[in-house]
């Protein structure tokens, strides 16, 4: 490992779930003693439909408040730890820590084009006000390499038209993600609606993100991309986080295979 990769190892931040609890209608949805998301580069969290999984994301980066419990972003510098409660802060501070999560449903800008959505996603917050309007110009000129770079990375059809397939949406949300430069990046069904090949380009462009530092949480159903790209995954089932463990270790477990995999799974 180069002194560029060590450096990114040692101040990789984590996200540290201490007693968190939710319950809708009475019924309790997330129920988390201790959970700590970063330990390894790229990790994944997985279980059944309604396990809580997708609730929990969201009362990280607190567009879900907890019930009970803390929400906690470590990063560890030169002098020692820094720590910041997540859960005492509101939702659109989340991306100035460097915390983004990407979304489940598709959310698309029906009125921005392509182009226009990433640089919306580029802009710094002091130009997203509206005496600011005139300064668009200053923010295309500092962004409009990167911004290519994605668009050259990922094939959409027609950067200077509108997202038009589920596809092109949520891959739209992605690059967003990604032109954030995230510090800790929650992917939430990543690949759902995309083709095996737009998938594989993703999964690449996670592992570049790791290897400058990110630290990746992994919410997917498709469990063969769970195996090969997460070094670290969390099964949950029924709000709680029930297993963690490398991935051949999870995959195999009767509590998995049980209440998610199918009694007629075979690992191999």
């Amino acid at each position: 490992m180069d002194d560029s990769r060590a450096a990114a190892t040692l101040t990789r931040p984590q996200i540290l779930v201490k007693g968190a609890t939710k319950s809708f209608s009475g019924r309790v949805v997330v129920d988390v003693e201790e959970l700590l998301l970063g330990e390894r580069p790229i990790e994944g969290l997985i279980g059944p439909n309604g396990a809580g999984k997708t609730t929990l994301m969201r009362m990280i980066m607190h567009s879900t408040p907890l019930d009970g419990g803390t929400i906690e972003f470590v990063q560890t510098g030169e002098h020692g730890n820094s720590v910041v409660v997540l859960s005492d802060l509101p939702t659109h501070r989340m991306a100035g820590l460097g915390v983004v999560k990407s979304n489940q449903v598709i959310m698309d800008f029906n009125k921005l084009t392509i182009w226009d959505s990433l640089l919306l996603a580029s802009s710094e917050a002091k130009f997203e006000q509206p005496h600011r309007i005139f300064s668009e110009g200053s923010v295309y000129r500092r962004h409009e390499g990167e911004i290519r770079a994605w668009l050259d990375f990922f094939p959409f059809a027609d950067p200077t038209g509108f997202a038009q397939s589920a596809g092109e949406k949520k891959l739209l949300d992605i690059v967003r993600c990604l032109l954030l430069k995230p510090r800790f990046l929650l992917l939430d069904e990543p690949a759902a609606g995309l083709p095996n090949e737009l998938t594989a380009k993703v999964m690449e462009a996670i592992k570049f993100l790791s290897d400058e530092g990110t630290t990746v949480v992994i919410v997917e159903h498709d469990l063969s991309l769970i195996w090969n790209i997460c070094e670290r995954v969390h099964f949950m089932a029924e709000g709680q986080v029930l297993l963690q463990g490398e991935p051949d270790e999870i995959r195999k477990h009767s509590t998995v295979i049980e209440k998610y995999l199918g009694k007629g799974h075979v690992a191999g």
